[in-house]
């Protein structure tokens, strides 16, 4: 399983470049393995990405905005759902992943059982 982050290398948003830094930080900081698919340089990532974001998750206008989050073909969200994934302590599910032993999702995780 690879989580695959679609951003825009060349956005000229500072909410987008912003929204796309937190979203790699956070997986660069938590060791959590992704592949960044740029959709600036790369038609053919752009198309896979706008084809693949589900109808009920896209904006009005139709174009979803990077960045976006998959984790290989299985849509995991925009950055408002993994914003409050990582609010909720909740990322690891949100991408479709187990938790790591001693993570605060595996500490909740275990508490339910």
């Amino acid at each position: 399983m690879v989580i695959k982050v679609f951003i825009a290398n060349q956005s000229g948003s500072t909410a987008i470049k912003k929204k796309q830094q937190d979203v790699l930080g956070f997986l660069e900081a938590n060791k959590i393995d992704f592949k960044e698919m740029d959709i600036a340089a790369h038609e053919e990532n752009r198309k896979w990405m706008r084809e693949n974001v589900p109808g009920e998750k896209r904006p009005q206008n139709g174009i979803p905005l990077p960045p976006q989050i998959f984790n290989d073909e299985q849509y995991c969200g925009d950055f408002d759902s993994f914003f409050n994934a990582k609010e909720d302590n909740g990322v690891y599910a949100f991408l479709g992943l187990t938790p790591p032993p001693g993570s605060k999702e595996a500490e909740a995780l275990a508490e339910k059982v």
